[in-house]
């Protein structure tokens, strides 16, 4: 055999074996066995295409464990359905490689009766991955916008501090109590009670963040290339917002197999709009009422 088709070999068998241990530890996380006897069933599928490479490079090998943990470590902070999608990404690509090495068969099992597996796991977080979006889309939304309008309208920190907690606080509430009076109504699967849970926490969490660069900055700290603190605050808030943008649409990206960067451009386009537009109300309103702060 030549060598660098027997490197190539080597490093397939690697991923096998280093995926199915990583099956077999998620399997033994999981609390349904309906979950578990999936993974562990994904487990052997790998463990027999190792096998199947084995015979042909005469060598055994050792799973990755450095990258057993950190799927593992995954798991555990975003869920199992995340990190076994993430891996599966990878086998993508593995797949045209074992059709160039003429082994089709595992090249099918892979994009198919994996895929199809995987389809079947049922993760409870998942079921209320909407409701997480609607508070955590809704608290970027409104709470950027009104911190965009206060910032011209109050010029101090600590009152748009104040009235953009008051107000995130109380919308907060405002969309749990929709969400679960809007889940009884539809007669949804999931739990009602959940789902208002999911949506006041992640608003909440999401109006907090939000706020924060207007509670760390001082009035007299000193301006960044000649923006007022106030700026600066509103500056912040926005890049924050950006940033969870891209972080749970990634995270949706993954799980959905959705397109990132197109829920990303539209999220980030949204929010700039509201913002923008919020914040020339907030100039026309201090003129028209005379505010003075």
């Amino acid at each position: 055999m030549e060598g660098s088709k027997l490197e190539r070999l080597l490093h397939l068998q690697r991923m096998e074996a280093t995926e199915a241990e990583v099956y077999r530890r998620l399997a033994k996380m999981q609390s349904d066995p309906v979950n578990s006897a999936i993974l562990e069933a994904i487990a052997l599928e790998e463990e027999r295409h190792e096998s199947a490479i084995a015979k042909m490079t005469g060598r055994s090998v050792r799973a990755n464990m450095g990258k057993v943990r950190r799927q593992v470590l995954l798991s555990k902070m975003f869920g199992f359905t995340f990190a076994v999608k993430m891996m599966e990404a990878t086998e993508r690509d593995a797949a045209a490689e074992y059709r160039e090495l003429g082994l089709h068969e595992i090249a099918e099992e892979e994009e198919a009766h994996e895929e199809n597996m995987i389809r079947m796991l049922d993760e409870e977080r998942l079921r209320y991955s909407g409701s997480v979006v609607l508070g955590m889309s809704d608290a970027l939304v409104e709470l950027t916008g009104a911190l965009a309008g206060l910032t011209f309208a109050l010029r101090d920190l600590r009152l748009v501090a104040l009235a953009g907690l008051v107000t995130g606080i109380a919308a907060a509430f405002s969309m749990g109590a929709s969400e679960y009076l809007s889940s009884r109504t539809e007669k949804k699967s999931e739990s009602a009670i959940k789902a208002a849970f999911f949506t006041w926490l992640s608003y909440l969490i999401t109006v907090f963040l939000l706020v924060s660069p207007y509670l760390l900055l001082q009035a007299d700290s000193p301006g960044f290339r000649g923006l007022e603190p106030q700026v600066l605050a509103l500056a912040c808030t926005f890049s924050i917002g950006l940033l969870i943008v891209a972080i749970f649409n990634f995270y949706v990206s993954v799980v959905e197999e959705v397109s990132f960067r197109v829920r990303f451009l539209e999220m980030a386009g949204i929010l700039g709009a509201v913002s923008l537009i919020s914040y020339g109300i907030g100039i026309v309103l201090r003129e028209a009422l005379g505010v003075g702060v």
